[in-house]
């Protein structure tokens, strides 16, 4: 069981786990950021982004809500940008998308992946130029490829035969010649959840290179002639740490670049190294700064480029998580406050599981801090759970709490800007929650709270 002390308490803010093992200390400095950089708490103890306080939110826009600090996600952009100076940087827009997003991940100058239609007319109607979107997707259909060659999206990642004969189709129909890359399933599983590990044989992404699909792809898009191959790409895995997979990674699709060149006697000038970096949801993880992910990365590239005799090609990352994780926060009210048994106390919140899935599915571990005044009571080890029906309804396994949280308190839980509003759901016919962005002490709605109405809309029957 991983618990974290509550720091909070004593004026800090989030979790500073195992709690049994020492007293609450403030250990800001030692640990990695949970918060967005700006996120403060002011006199009375509460929660604030600068100038606003999330009282003031709460009352705006009700809770359960989606705080994003959007200076901080703006200089998430630019430490990517920065760090991997010369490098495309790709924002994975999956982990979380709406127009707003786009606009500002576009004027930071970075470019934006998408992996479904509904992405690409979302990154579209947002004005971001076609030219600096790249199209995943492990099955597009014939609409969506259509879609992405008339608005001339810039790459388009390959992730099967019947991709290739579709899309080579399409193109010779139009007389266009696309933008293409090959996904490598390189056989790395990285340190990861098995459901988001996604470079090890047995799953659904891309091209075997162990089992030589990855070479015929390559081969028969080259034969061809009708697309034109940039180059290969990969993607180990998502909240990642260890860069040794992104090392074996690198070795393996270089080698087959290698191999492209003996064979056709073309070295694609093109390598996307994918995303996965991860980000600290607790006072366990530990990642590493965009500069020192740059070094690492070029650093392996240009040793395996040298060791293959090969050119160092233009690189591309997609980090997401990176970027958006740690720029959010989702504010909670308490409802009620349950000891059982004197084992722990269950907290329940007005969301759950409908605006975070990833605890239920993925047994991701989260933080929690009382955000709405101080306190000097006690801990007490807590467990933050939701409204929904279902017992695995847990959106904070195990927190130290204060021991005089009560209804009407505010709950804040770091690190929600990857995946959990992109993956919330109307479970028990709950309306998925807004998203407000923060800045300058302004807060502007950029996704509004669905309504019992909205839900009632899609029902005809």
């Amino acid at each position: 069981m991983r618990a974290h002390e509550a720091g909070a308490l004593h004026g800090d803010i989030g979790s500073r786990g195992p709690a049994w093992l020492r007293p609450p200390v403030d250990v800001n400095a030692l640990v990695p950021q949970l918060w967005p950089r700006n996120v403060t708490r002011d006199g009375d103890g509460v929660l604030a982004v600068p100038g606003l306080g999330v009282r003031d939110v709460a009352d705006e826009f009700g809770t359960p809500v989606y705080v994003l600090d959007e200076d901080d996600l703006r200089s998430r952009c630019r430490d990517f940008r920065t760090g991997f100076d010369g490098v495309d940087v790709y924002y994975a827009g999956k982990a979380f998308l709406c127009r707003a997003v786009v606009r500002m991940i576009s004027e930071e100058g970075l470019h934006l992946d998408v992996c479904t239609g509904g992405e690409l007319a979302t990154a579209l109607s947002a004005g971001m130029p076609p030219e600096r979107i790249g199209f995943h997707g492990n099955n597009k259909s014939v609409a969506e490829l259509t879609r992405a060659l008339n608005a001339g999206v810039g790459r388009i990642i390959l992730d099967s035969f019947d991709e290739i004969d579709r899309l080579t189709a399409l193109a010779r129909e139009r007389g266009v010649r696309p933008r293409v890359m090959i996904r490598v399933t390189v056989g790395v599983e990285a340190h990861t959840h098995e459901f988001i590990a996604t470079a090890h044989e047995d799953q659904k992404f891309g091209f075997s290179l162990a089992g030589g699909a990855a070479a015929e792809a390559a081969f028969r898009v080259l034969d061809e002639g009708v697309l034109e191959l940039r180059g290969l790409h990969s993607h180990i895995g998502s909240q990642i740490f260890d860069a040794s997979g992104f090392e074996v990674s690198a070795r393996r699709v270089l080698g087959l670049q290698a191999q492209i060149r003996d064979a056709r006697g073309v070295e694609l000038p093109e390598l996307d190294l994918g995303g996965g970096f991860g980000i600290a949801y607790t006072t366990q993880d530990d990642p590493a700064t965009p500069q020192d992910l740059a070094k690492r990365l070029r650093r392996i590239v240009e040793s395996e480029c040298a060791a293959e005799r090969l050119a160092v090609p233009h690189l591309s990352i997609e980090p997401g998580r990176a970027i958006v994780g740690p720029a959010v926060f989702t504010l909670y009210e308490v409802g009620t406050v349950k000891d059982v048994d004197g084992i722990r106390t269950y907290v329940s919140v007005d969301g759950g599981m409908s605006d975070n899935i990833r605890t239920a599915l993925y047994d991701a571990s989260y933080s929690a801090t009382l955000a709405s005044r101080a306190s000097t009571a006690e801990p007490m080890l807590a467990r933050v759970v939701g409204k929904h029906c279902e017992s695995g309804d847990i959106v904070v396994k195990d927190e130290f709490l204060p021991a005089d949280v009560q209804p009407g308190d505010l709950v804040a839980v770091p690190g929600t800007g990857a995946y959990c509003r992109s993956m919330a759901s109307n479970y028990n016919h709950v309306p998925r929650p807004p998203v407000v962005a923060v800045r300058d002490g302004q807060a502007r709605l950029i996704v509004r709270r669905e309504t019992e109405e909205d839900l009632l809309a899609l029902d005809v029957g």
